[in-house]
């Protein structure tokens, strides 16, 4: 299939998606309801019955936000894994090997244990996006100060700053009020319970970011895929572009970590799944990455609200799910082609 194919069909994918995840949850709503409640002032026009004003807040108040959110989130974390799995030419790549999450987890299990409300609905919000930003200056620090700077160095450290991170949120949620405990446990699950109206513009600055660093210097990062010496040759530099990377996807997951907690896998499964439809080219690879990141995230988040409703599962358990299954399918075929190659 043509890249123009796919990406339509994931289009109407979304948007069949998008009607569901609108229409079902622990209250149901008639799909002309919610087709009613999204045209406003023109749904007589188009024919539909007016909709409840209970049912509209639903829809509009409560699902709409989630199901915005839900895109934003998984388009930019595709993105972000996309971009690092360029820059450091590992597959296995992805925004939480970085410590990029570790450290937004820090920022948010602080807040929830220990400091409280005090930027009212931006608090947990502005934790992670600093834990997140502090994790990341952390390795690149790491990095400058390491004997080399290739992208195996960004790859070590990274580890490094994550298990440091990890650490010292898991003391955080030993040593702080025990009431709290469930949810820090519900927000390092992932969810969107966060989602609203307010909070809205921090994801979408994050998803803005990236698609107009994209737009700049996709044939740069085309030419790094060739090699350093082939990127140097064209006018790249391979290290300050990896640095440039490596701080807009810290950026973007903190704005993401921030209102979603963590959601593994996306980063690491969807670039590999928009690779086999539309080859390495950023241009047109990074696009349908955000289109699948989107809907893969929406499908999840259908599974986690009615799969044991009315009770709501973390949706990071179910794309956690998924994304090992990917990792398993993904070595077995790789082992299956080695065998073959002998």
């Amino acid at each position: 299939m043509k890249p123009w194919q796919v990406n339509a069909a994931l289009v109407l994918a979304l948007l069949v998606l998008l009607i569901l995840s609108l229409s079902q949850g622990s209250t149901p709503v008639p799909w002309t309801t919610t087709l009613s409640s999204l045209s406003g002032s023109a749904a007589a026009w188009l024919g539909l019955p007016p909709a409840d004003a209970t049912l509209r807040a639903i829809v509009l108040e409560l699902r709409l936000p989630r199901v915005l959110l839900a895109m934003m989130v998984g388009a930019s974390l595709s993105m972000v894994g996309a971009l690092l799995q360029t820059v450091t030419r590992n597959d296995l790549a992805d925004p939480f090997l970085f410590g990029l999450s570790s450290g937004a987890a820090a920022g948010a299990v602080l807040v929830i244990s220990f400091t409280g409300d005090w930027l009212g609905v931006w608090t947990l919000p502005a934790a992670a996006f600093a834990g997140g930003l502090l994790a990341s200056f952390s390795v690149l620090m790491l990095v400058q100060r390491s004997v080399g700077h290739g992208a195996e160095r960004i790859v070590i450290a990274g580890l490094a700053i994550s298990f440091l991170f990890g650490a010292l949120t898991h003391a955080l949620v030993f040593a702080g009020d025990q009431r709290a405990a469930h949810s820090v446990l519900f927000w390092s699950l992932g969810g969107l319970g966060l989602a609203s109206w307010d909070t809205l513009p921090l994801a979408l600055f994050g998803l803005v970011a990236l698609c107009f660093f994209v737009a700049l210097r996709h044939r740069d990062l085309d030419a790094l895929l060739a090699g350093d010496d082939t990127a140097h040759s064209l006018g790249v530099r391979p290290q300050q572009l990896r640095h440039q990377v490596f701080l807009l996807a810290a950026c973007a997951t903190a704005c993401c970590v921030a209102l979603t907690g963590v959601i593994g896998f996306l980063g690491l499964m969807v670039p590999h799944l928009a690779r086999r439809g539309i080859g390495m080219l950023h241009a047109p690879l990074l696009p349908t990455a955000a289109l699948l990141g989107a809907t893969l995230l929406l499908c999840s988040d259908l599974l986690a609200r009615t799969l044991l409703s009315p009770q709501e599962l973390p949706v990071g358990i179910v794309t956690a799910g998924l994304g090992a299954a990917f990792v398993v399918h993904l070595l077995l075929r790789r082992g299956a082609e080695v065998s073959q190659s002998r």
